[in-house]
């Protein structure tokens, strides 16, 4: 396969529709339409489950069981606590970071549809006039939504109420024409970069002997709920998933603590108990031998990534993990390089062509 570029105008589409949809941990439904709606003409059948996972097959009747995988869900808030004074307090909905919701838009989602607010914060007239050292930071105690009511009553009335969600509003940019920029990359990037290698297969006319699973998992931002379930459903026999790491690039980030990872350098390969070495290797290989760059990241005593419940589950499955350096993760402004994600989608496909049917990854060799 050539290194002439892989995404085209119909998937970039696809892109910036499935970016731009809100998805939150627990309601995902939405962009999982999305998804299944693009990956219908590219599999042989499709299914979810209870929870709303989406999973794509191509050779459904195969044995033998492989999956590529990424989640489907983004952080968000939900609402928690509504003031008599028509102010919304929040509780988080995944990893939400605190320090950088004040003076950013919202949509709260609610049965009657969107309705709009923004995190308030006091000026820095009024904040500056005790000095620097008596200025308050952003907290989750004093972070707050304004949606534009006096009274509690008000609020209510729009349709809002306690366990509604809430999602940022910033849509996906390029960015210099080389990098894509947005909310919720963490780990929708991932869905497209599953998708595309299944249209890769397609339109290389390329025929697996294994079944392959594309597997877009929820709730990975609450403790990997998504990928513990869809394992036992599908008892695969391998896994190659695909998350996000820190591009560490970037000023305030300590190298000696998060490692060396550079947006535009590769994909990044993982080093840990949960990564079967025999597969890392082949995916080590795959990318060589189709001179694919790539850098490696050592995870220590666990990847926190769906790796981790795939890894463990049904007496063992041999799983690797294959992650995009981003940068400014769990912001509204996540960042990668479009380079980087078309050689994960290289890197993925060219692992996936060297599987053979009943593949033993086993230590030791009968």
């Amino acid at each position: 396969m050539s290194k002439k570029s892989i995404i085209n105008k119909q998937s970039e589409k696809f892109l910036f529709e499935y970016l731009n949809n809100p998805s939150p941990t627990g309601y995902e439904a939405e962009g999982q339409k999305i998804w299944l709606k693009y990956i219908n003409s590219l599999v042989d059948e499709t299914f979810t489950d209870t929870y709303g996972t989406a999973v794509g097959v191509i050779n459904p009747k195969a044995k033998y069981k492989v999956v590529i995988e990424a989640h489907a869900d983004e952080i968000s808030w939900y609402v928690h606590y509504i003031t008599k004074d028509g102010f919304i307090y929040v509780r988080r909905n995944g990893g939400s970071d605190h320090m950088i919701a004040p003076s950013k838009r919202v949509n709260i989602h609610t049965k009657k549809g969107i309705v709009k607010a923004v995190f308030g914060w006091p000026a820095i007239h009024t904040r500056m006039s005790k000095g620097e050292s008596g200025e308050e930071s952003p907290k989750l105690k004093n972070i707050f939504l304004d949606c534009g009511c006096k009274t509690k009553e008000e609020v209510e009335k729009l349709g809002v109420h306690v366990g509604c969600v809430i999602t940022y509003e910033d849509e996906l940019i390029t960015l210099n024409d080389k990098y894509y920029v947005g909310r919720a990359l963490d780990n929708r990037i991932g869905g497209f970069m599953i998708a595309e290698v299944a249209r890769l297969l397609k339109e290389n006319k390329k025929k697996l002997p294994f079944g392959l699973y594309l597997t877009n998992s929820v709730q990975e931002e609450v403790g990997l709920r998504g990928a513990e379930m869809i394992v036992e459903k599908i008892q695969p026999d391998v896994a190659l998933v695909t998350d996000v790491c820190h591009d560490t690039q970037t000023p305030m980030i300590d190298k000696y603590e998060q490692g060396d990872f550079t947006s535009g350098d590769g994909p990044v390969i993982a080093y840990a108990p949960a990564v079967q070495n025999n597969l890392r290797e082949l995916v080590i290989e795959a990318a060589e031998k189709n001179k694919i760059p790539f850098q490696r990241y050592a995870a220590s005593r666990f990847t926190g990534t769906d790796t981790d419940a795939f890894a463990y589950a049904n007496g063992g499955v041999a799983s690797a993990l294959i992650s995009l350096p981003l940068r400014y993760m769990h912001t509204t402004v996540e960042m990668v390089s479009k380079e980087d994600v078309e050689n994960v989608i290289r890197l993925l496909y060219h692992s996936l062509l060297s599987i053979e049917d009943q593949h033993d990854f086993s230590y030791f060799k009968k």
